[in-house]
């Protein structure tokens, strides 16, 4: 595709930003050539600098399940803007949300709200150590939970992509705070609290991995993970920043039937916004400031416009429940890109669930941060490539997930099953 204003868009940035971009996977390191420039989206498509259209299956990486753009949700934006950009006093808009999310989350029964994914899940693993009075947390290889220094060991996400897991400026005895296990195992689980008796806080876990791809839990490890952090006195934290109000109204834990004590979220609850929250127990969240010693601030937590647009959000995906239509997208694309690899005696996995999916190319099931690793990343690398000249971005890491919005349906979702199908098939 053209890229002649990309091109010269990222040579002025590389002069200015540290790798001509603001989040690492951005740069295309890990599918090679420079990244694209968007200048705008709307519903299933982005539209970039240089005037091509491409069908999106990133999604903002999650926020716009209903789509880029949507117009309810920029109304709602518009009527905000009137009135204030931010109060820095406690807003309306804030009891709105808190009841709008207790009302989805049926395990959240006091929420706070922050700017982003990294502060929610950050305050939450400080809440737990405060309540529980212990240092030590669990996390899970490839499970990307923000960029703060306690979880930021051996992550998924442009970690990963970078070759990076564990981040320089990280000191080791913040490392040594966390206890890093491979995710799906429970013998592991069970290992680590035999050998740190009354010393570990909590578990944080994204429950459906999206950050290593796409991966979900075996059955029964999360109920082991809800039975086992009960027994010994820690928290059970699900980082849901991702699948939250995604795969489902109440997120994995809807789906698995699991009642976390605290829980992240983000993303969608800002309908494109940056926006975070995180909530859970009444006992638990009652340790925070101004109530409890565990403090917590910020200047643009509970932003009227990201509230705006994140209970937009939600009341669409209350009023629509478009859930079974976002699985049939799903597996629709999936089945395209299985049905092509077998055509061309292709190993090659396409886990899915809801709007989120994965192409892997491997002949092992991807179960975990080992097996992930263990795929081909090269012909994702092709795989990548021919989409987008074909008008089909997909995610620039074989190491993210991709994502479905309800604007895929019809023609989008078409085109791009005939695109990931003549891609895999010229491989």
């Amino acid at each position: 595709m053209s890229n002649q204003r990309s091109e010269s868009l990222f040579e002025r940035a590389l002069k200015l930003i540290p790798g001509g971009v603001n989040s690492p996977v951005r740069a295309f390191r890990s599918v090679g050539g420079s990244p694209f420039f968007v200048k705008a989206a709307h519903g299933a498509y982005l539209t970039t600098a240089d005037d091509t259209d491409l069908i999106d299956f990133v999604c903002t990486w999650g926020p716009a399940i209903h789509g880029h753009n949507h117009p309810i949700i920029k109304a709602a934006i518009a009527e905000a803007l009137e009135k204030g950009t931010s109060f820095g006093t406690p807003n309306p808009l804030e009891v709105d949300m808190a009841e709008l999310i207790t009302r989805f989350v049926p395990s959240i029964k006091k929420v706070r709200m922050c700017s982003s994914g990294t502060e929610a899940t950050m305050s939450a693993v400080r809440l737990a150590r405060g309540f529980t009075k212990r240092d030590k947390i669990i996390k899970f290889s490839g499970c990307y939970h923000g960029h703060s220094d306690s979880l930021l060991i051996k992550a998924g996400s442009g970690a990963l992509t970078h070759g990076h897991p564990d981040s320089a400026g990280i000191p080791a005895s913040f490392a040594r705070e966390t206890i890093v296990l491979p995710y799906n195992d429970t013998a592991c689980v069970d290992q680590a609290f035999a050998a740190y008796p009354d010393q570990i806080a909590g578990v944080i876990v994204e429950p459906y991995i999206g950050n290593v791809g796409f991966i979900k839990a075996k059955p029964g490890f999360l109920k082991h993970l809800s039975t086992v952090t009960t027994k010994h006195g820690a928290l059970l934290i699900f980082d849901e920043v991702m699948t939250g109000f995604r795969l489902a109204k109440g997120g994995v834990q809807e789906l698995e039937a699991i009642t976390p004590d605290l829980t992240t979220l983000g993303k969608i609850i800002g309908g494109g916004l940056p926006v975070g929250a995180f909530g859970g127990r009444a006992d638990v969240m009652d340790y925070l400031a101004p109530l409890g010693p565990v403090y917590q601030a910020g200047t643009l937590s509970g932003n009227p416009l990201a509230l705006s647009a994140g209970i937009a959000s939600l009341k669409l995906l209350e009023s629509l429940n478009p859930y079974g239509r976002l699985n049939a997208l799903g597996e629709q694309l999936s089945k395209a890109a299985l049905t092509a690899a077998k055509t061309k005696g292709i190993a090659l996995q396409a886990p899915q669930c809801g709007s989120m999916f994965s192409i892997f190319f491997s002949a092992t099931e991807v179960t975990d941060y080992a097996t992930a690793l263990a795929a081909d990343a090269v012909p994702y690398k092709k795989l990548f490539h021919s989409c987008l000249d074909n008008g089909v971005y997909l995610a620039p890491s074989a190491y993210e997930a991709g994502f479905l919005s309800t604007a895929h349906e019809g023609t989008a979702i078409d085109k791009a099953c005939e695109v990931v199908s003549k891609a895999i098939i010229s491989l």
